[in-house]
């Protein structure tokens, strides 16, 4: 919930991306977005980009790009062992654990077809996902969703805690719980309603002013 103060500070963080978006950033977000929908339209890719947010997890994303780009055609055939050798060889912090994550999502790559195919709403993809796939929490699974065109789930990771504590719109939490995760998306998504964005649009805005980069 929004008490007076975070009120007065949400529209402060609106005056910012209102400003951002008459910068030519607003180019790059519409590119990267119209990039997540052409991903959403290959099947191939969908699962690399599921790798790719296995890899996230407290792990940076820059480094998980890097990595993505060079194993994608290996996370649809390689052994669970090669996997991790390789993921090691290339800085990842936890490589067993995330090439067990990969490999066995692989045996269920058509349920993940199916989950993203036939179940409508969005909210409730990612519950399907988030039960269903190991590896996968709330913020991985919107993330997922996201990078294969989905546009109305928030990922709240680090980076966008820290600017919403930075504008003084929450305090950030020790613990992400489901419940708390859920609240913060509420937040966004009245901070993307009145900067006229898709909560996949914000969060690219939001990374920006915190990072200086458009990533995905």
């Amino acid at each position: 919930m929004c008490d007076t103060k975070s009120v007065v500070y949400i529209e402060k963080l609106v005056f910012e991306i209102n400003k951002l978006k008459k910068d030519k950033i607003t180019e790059t977000v519409k590119k990267r977005i119209l990039e997540f929908e052409n991903i959403g339209k290959d099947k191939d890719k969908i699962f690399e980009e599921l790798c790719f947010c296995l890899l996230t997890a407290n792990f940076r994303a820059d480094k998980s790009i890097f990595i993505q780009n060079i194993l994608r055609d290996k996370f649809h055939v390689e052994s669970e062992k090669r996997i991790a050798e390789k993921l090691r060889e290339l800085g990842h912090r936890f490589p067993e654990a995330r090439a067990k994550y990969i490999v066995e999502a692989r045996t269920k790559k058509n349920l993940i077809y199916s989950i993203i195919r036939n179940s409508t709403d969005e909210k409730e993809k990612r519950e399907r996902l988030v039960k269903e796939i190991k590896g996968l929490g709330y913020k991985e699974a919107s993330h997922f969703l996201r990078n294969i065109g989905y546009k109305n789930l928030a990922i709240i990771d680090f980076h966008i805690l820290n600017l919403l504590e930075k504008f003084k719109v929450i305090k950030k939490p020790k613990t992400l719980t489901k419940k708390r995760y859920l609240e913060i998306e509420n937040i966004l998504k009245k901070i993307a309603d009145k900067t006229n964005n898709t909560l996949a649009e914000l969060d690219l805005y939001l990374w920006y002013l915190e990072t200086g980069e458009v990533l995905k």
